[in-house]
């Protein structure tokens, strides 16, 4: 099996390729290396091996957005696996489908390869958009376009304090954020929220760097989950903010969640959206999307005792 690592220099705010520079010279096993030089490259390289119909181990050497990047090119193929190894700033894909540890793992999976069939969450609004892990609209992701434009983040990084910015962003978000309404349709039937501060569709349960948004979801069960938090006060909206960490935020009445296959959603107004904490442009007014699993899925490394 082909071992491939693709690693995105940018993330972690540019510390991910000096840690690949050390993290090389552990590898005592053959491998490629290509390192992504723009937006969309890592789904290119993924597509091309998954085209030439190799056999290969395809490891994410950076952040949520590598790793969707690279699973979008491989879906579909009975031929690549992927795996990651953590080097961004949230890196919720770990938390969900684990990461490995060092060169060591990467051997011992080698030995014994055990890869797993997983979903792939998509919606299409001009064009596709695919998800790994959630793609949300409003308050959520207003926050996660902001702190991925915010000069702030890569200062509060390099000091070692990285997630405090998301806590600056939730606060300054909060106070001026407008709510909005949302439709859902959902098994036949609709219904509309008012005053909803965002909509979480869910394949895995974290998002955000580490709040656990849908802690029923499951990477493999061929459904996702919706969370729509609305009619909540500012002050009481930062409280349920703290507890989601946790997963206690779904005992308040102001959050409601719901499983399936698909959902189709509607805003009345443009709102921001995000595709695992990417930039998804805005919410088109009044059109039904829908949000579904898509029809390819891909391989991941089976969540054994050579990955945490």
């Amino acid at each position: 099996m082909k071992i491939v690592f693709i690693i995105n220099p940018a993330a972690g705010n540019g510390r991910a390729l000096k840690r690949w520079r050390r993290f090389e010279k552990t590898i005592q096993f053959p491998f490629e290396q290509v390192v992504t030089t723009y937006s969309g490259h890592a789904l290119a390289i993924a597509a091309n091996y998954r085209e030439s119909k190799q056999v290969a181990l395809l490891i994410g050497f950076g952040g949520d957005g590598t790793l969707r990047e690279i699973i979008a090119g491989a879906a579909g193929s009975e031929k690549l696996i992927v795996g990651s190894i953590a080097a961004g700033s949230g890196n919720d894909f770990g938390r969900a489908y684990g990461t490995f540890t060092d060169a060591q793992a990467i051997e011992q999976f080698l030995h014994k390869p055990l890869p797993k069939r997983q979903d792939l969450g998509e919606f299409t609004n001009g064009k596709a958009f695919q998800f790994v892990s959630s793609s949300g609209i409003g308050f959520d992701a207003e926050i996660s376009i902001s702190v991925n434009r915010s000069p702030l983040k890569k200062k509060l990084n390099q000091l070692g304090l990285g997630k405090l910015v998301y806590v600056v962003y939730v606060i300054r978000t909060l106070l001026k954020f407008e709510k909005f309404t949302l439709s859902v349709k959902c098994d036949g039937n609709l219904v509309t929220y008012k005053d909803v501060w965002l909509a979480t569709v869910n394949n895995q349960p974290y998002f955000g760097g580490g709040m656990k948004i849908s802690p029923s979801s499951k990477t493999d069960d061929g459904l996702l989950e919706l969370t729509v938090v609305h009619k909540i006060s500012r002050l009481k909206l930062l409280l349920v903010f703290g507890t989601v960490f946790s997963g206690a935020h779904t005992r308040f009445k102001e959050v409601t969640q719901m499983s399936s296959t698909e959902f189709w959603l509607s805003t009345e107004k443009p709102v921001c959206r995000h595709v695992d904490g990417d930039d998804a442009g805005m919410s088109p007014a009044n059109d039904l999307v829908s949000y579904t699993v898509s029809q390819t899925d891909w391989q991941s490394i089976k969540l054994t005792d050579y990955i945490s």
